[in-house]
């Protein structure tokens, strides 16, 4: 195919194909939003410009049951995509040497069931998961040590490919900040769709296909480099991963570089409340709630607010509480302000000294690895303990008793006591 149409050839509108491959999903696929429709179309689009892009976004159909149409929306991104290449199974192996098989020319990889390679009752899979988060980046490979004679020399070879999965709960995390997630669901009575007929429907979608790879020639050159300005608020890693998404809407017009950008904003924002994060911001957060506004609390009392705690993991941790010593060693990963690592300090209680620990020790990790509360507004200009600060008063420095404090008559200290 040429850059430009043949003579007497229409040029392909954009935006009007866009709505087509819209409303070829809407037949077969009912997503769970609006915002979900545009970006599958533009993903479709993105996979036949893939070298026009630094990045390409693993677009992954979660779900929390069975029956919920993740599969079906494969098979539709199937007819829409260059090279397909559907699987339930495949081995680091075998996808490395499908992707970097440049004579084959670079597939669409469309993963099934994936959680049967990453759910809860399977293996780390690591070569795989590093496999697909490096096959993310145009620059990414995987090295190998290829045989020359008797000589050995370091090969990178090219992983770089549109991937688009499909299973049940979450994908690791390091997969999941690369994705758009699109959280599907059964469909309701009220809710229909026409039955997919692959010797009937799959000619449609190659014949939409087949437009979509003419019109990215054309447009190939004017997406090629292009830095799209994004949403308010959308940086880092979600930019990223919109970035080729909002290029190919820019690129068709119409309405569809503000559709692209809402849809952005909604999957964005949604993606961070269902984002349960590490086991560690986990406990960051909940310890937040646990103090409440205090200025310390012993481990003990930490411990009993903590696995009091509604839909908590603490009280079961693979078939143990929490413990002193864990809670120790989790908040140890993290730091203070003062960058020492936290760790458990003396409390005076009742003429007796108690581990514990206390909210300036905790304030900047709250601040860095948590949402906001409600009543606080951090600007990034502010010190961290300056924005912190307020919301846990100190009316003046508490006094740390000595590994080895001698007896004491002093009247007991409030665990949760604020200033």
């Amino acid at each position: 195919m040429t850059d430009t149409p043949t003579p007497g050839q229409t040029p392909e509108d954009g935006a009007a194909l866009l709505d087509e491959i819209e409303r070829h999903h809407r037949r077969f696929n009912v997503f769970p939003s609006e915002a979900a429709y545009v970006a599958v179309t533009l993903w479709n689009a993105h996979a036949h410009l893939m070298d026009a892009f630094e990045s390409t976004p693993r677009l992954a159909f979660l779900s929390p049951e069975p029956g919920s149409g993740k599969t079906r929306a494969l098979e539709i991104i199937q007819t829409l995509t260059p090279r397909p290449l559907i699987t339930t199974d495949v081995s680091p192996s075998a996808l490395f040497r499908s992707i970097s098989d440049e004579a084959a020319g670079r597939p669409t990889i469309l993963f099934d069931e994936i959680d049967a390679i990453f759910g809860p009752k399977a293996a780390g899979n690591e070569d795989l998961r590093s496999l697909i988060n490096s096959g993310y980046r145009r620059t990414g490979g995987i090295l190998r040590s290829v045989r020359e004679g008797e000589n050995h020399r370091v090969v990178k070879f090219p992983v770089y490919a549109a991937l688009a999965t499909a299973g049940l709960g979450d994908l690791p995390d390091t997969i999941m900040s690369r994705a758009v997630v699109i959280r599907m669901r059964r469909r309701a009575p009220n809710e229909t769709v026409e039955g997919f007929r692959q010797r009937i429907h799959e000619p449609q979608g190659h014949a939409l296909r087949d437009r979509l790879a003419a019109w990215a020639d054309t447009t190939r050159e004017q997406i090629d480099g292009a830095w799209p300005e994004m949403p308010d608020g959308i940086t880092d890693r979600p930019a990223d991963v919109w970035e080729p998404l909002i290029a190919v809407a820019d690129a068709a017009g119409g309405h569809w570089p503000e559709r692209a950008r809402a849809a952005c904003l909604a999957l964005v924002n949604a993606s961070k409340a269902n984002d349960k994060g590490s086991l560690g911001i986990r406990l960051l957060a909940d310890l937040r709630d646990a103090f409440d506004g205090a200025e310390r609390m012993t481990s003990v009392a930490i411990l009993e607010r903590l696995t009091a705690m509604d839909d908590a993991p603490w009280a079961d941790l693979d078939g143990r509480p929490l413990t002193t010593r864990s809670l120790a060693r989790m908040l140890g990963d993290y730091v203070t302000a003062e960058n020492d690592p936290i760790r458990p300090r003396n409390i005076k209680v009742a003429g007796s000294v108690l581990k514990g620990y206390y909210a300036a020790d905790l304030t900047d990790a709250w601040l860095r690895y948590c949402p906001p509360l409600p009543e606080t507004s951090a600007t990034g200009a502010t010190p961290a303990t300056a924005q912190v600060r307020p919301l846990f008063p100190v009316a003046a420095p508490v006094a740390v008793a000595d590994e080895t404090p001698a007896p004491t008559t002093e009247p007991a200290a409030d665990l949760t006591t604020t200033g």
